[in-house]
């Protein structure tokens, strides 16, 4: 039989044991054994410390479009993993939860790229002035921890659970060692393993353990993060480790909890919200088989409404089939195993000693397409608690499957006390159209719940459900729950990274941040900062600009042509008992004027103005008075190329504007803002092909020349670029666009961008693999006619410079967008022929 392999050390390698059969769970059939005998944990654990140096060293708009690229290559692979998935027992839309959430996940944490800073590191909050003569000031910033992320994850999501944790720590600049549960650890393996193949993440990122991983935590050290997710009693166990504690080592812990699902008292049968609340329960216990941490496991109901929620529940219920996960018309799979089946069922025996079992069969099942006794099938059952307050085992003992109890509450009181009896929980979710009870069960309820949903019609068509957790949102809760948080956005990253305060001189603490800090030394620019491409603005660049003195009129201007005619512009009389002396300039006049002083005119780098962050007025500015600016970079922060513009990033400029008269030091500056500017990115990857470059690469072009990829040879490649040049230039116009209209727009943006043409691409107008017909008689002849080409697109578009003609592959193109394909086109050949 054969053994399901662990990633560590940067190879696949088994156990030396006999290893430890994991079932189908759906025929029963050995599927793999999972073996960790002899692995060494301990070296695993310092494979990561010393590999994670690269992750940490990546910035965060490195590591935010690394897991973007790996989630758009999963996704492509996803169909393998669903065929795996359907052997853990779980449903297309059991797999979809787990495999394609997954992906999600990094999806979502790859844009918390730009809430961060460019760089490797975060700073957090605001900068702290720490003295009167604001020299001295505090910040706080988040480091990546130098350890590594354990991961033991629960049976219940093999990919899900592994990507929901990873995604964070590799956001964070943090490896991982993922520990899944040996029962569907086969499908871990899988995407794992093509993850690794990927070769996207550096080595190091990521290590698997397939299988048992008792000594894990004996050599962890105080830089590691050790995460869990499954029962509250081994989380309990592994927190006490005594490894843990002497280290001080972070521990994670998300449990199993006994959910609460509310009907509001208005909520009665007949209104949307009593079907919603129904459809919510039975999707509940029936999705991954009732296996999900964030299960409904009492269901709330007043007392007046328990058995229209019973029959209600029972018919809902009636409609689900249970087989084999594969079939379409199946909508329950089985659980994962038999021996979670005997738990399971063993636990509502348990429940049974208060409760009444009013659905469900714990003996019997009817399955479609799969043989009952040889899966771990099982039904939904629904137990019913009559005295909730005096039978505390319904709020103490879960059964972790299609299992879920009805009991009653007289008033919302009620409702809230009964669901804090659970000691705490991952999710609480009350059905209501009264915002009233919804705020009231909210509020009263908070302390007790990770998260709460509130559930009605007007929110149905778009919620994600009592049971979905989402990356950007905290995914954790108090007590039972384990008292744990995971996900969470940007804070989830957190987590991974060692918050240290750093104090020092603004100008100190400017160059440690890499954010100008207010009262730091300037740094005097050459030129305008307007005048400098993204790549070469700094922090602290700054310019001081000329004078200019707001007149009475200036005021008068500005509110006729904004029609803010606020008395303390307008109406001098009314100045008494106001904070007013004078007639007083508009403040967004001020940062309208600040803008003329230090704007840059002529066309540059700066592409456009992005916005206004922060504005502060701290003094009004009367008629007559002069004023200067200074612009200094505060901080840059990377940006995706989007659409049909060039590559670009984000400036945030400091302003501070000066009352050049004021006679006191602290009177001087009278408004502060930070604009943020769109600032192109310099074109490095292509040389700019101008007439020198383009004959020096013919001279150096010989019939012998050999291409470096690709089939052509030195003339056809010369012909190539002619009818390139004809086509563009009108010449050539009969034939038809080859790409798809709707995908025209996605193809012309990749014009815009920096990236080099893919090699071997095979042109439309040609047979793929094979040569086209020379029409020159040489080599020298296709030189000739190629720059003669070059000049007559040259001067039709100086005759018809609004002129648009066709590509085969881009479709209508401008001359400005004409020249972006050539530069990409002629780089791409001339580099095949080693020209330039």
């Amino acid at each position: 039989m054969q053994k399901l392999e662990s990633y560590i050390h940067g190879q696949w390698v088994v156990g030396s044991g006999e290893g430890v059969p994991m079932i189908d769970a759906v025929t029963g059939e050995t599927i793999a054994l999972s073996d960790t005998t002899g692995l060494d944990f301990d070296q695993a654990l310092k494979y990561g410390r010393k590999k994670g140096e690269a992750l940490r060293k990546m910035t965060f708009q490195e590591r935010g479009n690394m897991l973007k690229k790996l989630a758009l290559y999963l996704t492509k692979r996803k169909k393998q993993f669903y065929e795996i998935s359907y052997r853990t027992g779980a449903t297309k839309v059991d797999s979809w939860i787990d495999i394609e959430g997954g992906f999600g996940n990094l999806f979502a944490n790859a844009s918390l790229r730009k809430l961060f800073p460019n760089q490797p590191f975060d700073i957090e909050g605001s900068p702290i002035d720490l003295s009167r003569g604001g020299k001295f000031m505090a910040h706080h910033i988040l480091v990546p921890k130098e350890g590594v992320a354990i991961h033991i994850n629960a049976f219940n999501f093999p990919v899900w659970g592994m990507l929901e944790k990873c995604a964070v720590n590799w956001m964070a600049g943090m490896p991982a060692v993922v520990k899944p549960a040996t029962n569907t650890a086969f499908l871990t393996e899988a995407v794992v393993r093509e993850i690794i193949n990927s070769g996207i993440l550096p080595e190091g990122a990521l290590q698997l353990i397939s299988g048992s991983a008792r000594s894990i935590l004996d050599t962890v050290e105080s830089q590691d993060v050790v995460t869990f997710t499954g029962s509250a009693d081994t989380g309990r166990m592994l927190k006490s480790h005594k490894r843990l504690i002497e280290e001080s080592v972070p521990f994670n812990m998300e449990a199993d909890s006994l959910n609460a699902s509310i009907l509001g008292e208005d909520a009665l049968p007949g209104t949307p919200e009593f079907n919603l609340f129904i459809k919510e329960v039975r999707n509940e216990m029936t999705v991954k088989c009732g296996q999900k941490c964030t299960a409904i496991r009492r269901i709330i109901v007043p007392e007046n409404l328990v058995e229209d929620v019973q029959l209600a529940l029972g018919k809902a219920l009636d409609k689900v089939s249970i087989g084999d996960p594969r079939l379409k018309e199946v909508r329950m799979g089985a659980l994962v195993s038999k021996d979670q089946v005997k738990e399971v069922q063993g636990r509502v025996q348990e429940l049974t000693k208060t409760a009444n079992l009013v659905y469900g069969n714990l003996e019997e099942t009817k399955t479609i397409g799969a043989d009952a006794k040889k899966g771990a099938f099982m039904s939904p059952i629904v137990l019913r608690e009559d005295s909730p307050f005096d039978n505390p085992s319904v709020h103490e003992t879960e059964a972790f499957g299609p299992v879920s109890t009805i009991m009653p509450y007289k008033d919302l009181d009620e409702a809230i006390q009964l669901s804090k009896m659970g000691k705490g929980s991952l999710v609480s979710s009350i059905t209501t159209n009264n915002d009233v009870i919804a705020r009231d069960y909210t509020i009263k309820a908070a302390t007790h719940h990770g998260r709460i949903l509130v559930l009605n019609r007007e929110s149905a068509k778009q919620s994600t459900g009592h049971g979905s957790p989402l990356p950007m949102l905290v995914h954790g809760g108090p007590g039972r729950a384990g008292g744990g948080e995971e996900m969470g956005g940007k804070r989830g990253v957190k987590h991974y990274m060692q918050r240290c305060a750093i104090q020092g001189s603004p100008t100190t603490l400017t160059e440690i941040t890499g954010i100008y800090q207010p009262k730091a030394a300037y740094k005097e620019a050459e030129k305008h900062p307007f005048a400098y491409h993204w790549e070469d603005i700094q922090p602290g660049m700054s310019l001081k600009t000329h004078n200019r003195t707001i007149t009475d009129t200036d005021i008068v201007n500005f509110g006729n042509l904004t029609w803010d005619h606020f008395y303390a512009h307008t109406d001098i009389t009314s100045l008494d008992g106001s904070i007013f002396e004078q007639r007083t300039a508009h403040g967004y006049f001020i940062i309208s004027a600040a803008a003329g002083l230090f704007v840059y005119p002529n066309k540059g780098p700066v592409a456009a103005n992005y916005g206004l962050e922060e504005i502060r007025f701290l003094r009004p500015l009367y008629h007559n008075t002069t004023i200067n600016v200074r612009l200094t970079c505060k901080e840059k922060v990377d940006r995706d190329q989007k659409g049909k513009e060039l590559p670009s990033g984000i400036v945030k400029w400091y302003v501070e504007v000066f009352d050049v008269n004021a006679i006191e030091e602290e009177d001087k500056l009278v408004a502060i803002a930070t604009i943020l500017t769109m600032v192109q990115k310099k074109q490095t990857t292509f040389k700019e092909i101008t007439d020198k470059v383009f004959h020096e690469a013919l001279t150096k072009l010989t019939p012998e020349a050999k291409a470096t990829w690709g089939v052509m040879t030195p003339q056809h490649m010369l012909e190539h670029l002619e009818e390139s040049y004809r086509i563009a230039a009108a010449e050539t116009q009969d034939f038809e666009i080859a790409t798809p209209a709707e995908h025209i727009e996605k193809v012309q943006e990749t014009l815009w961008t920096y990236q080099p043409m893919p090699k071997n691409y095979n042109f439309p107008f040609y047979e793929e693999g094979k040569l086209f017909d020379l029409k020159h008689s040489s080599l020298e002849e296709a030189k000739e006619k190629l720059k003669e080409a070059r000049v007559s697109y040259q001067k039709y578009f100086q005759l018809n410079p609004k002129a648009v003609t066709k590509n085969v592959v881009f479709g209508e193109l401008t001359y400005f967008e004409w020249e972006l394909l050539h530069r990409k086109h002629i780089n791409h050949h001339f580099e095949q022929f080693n020209l330039i």
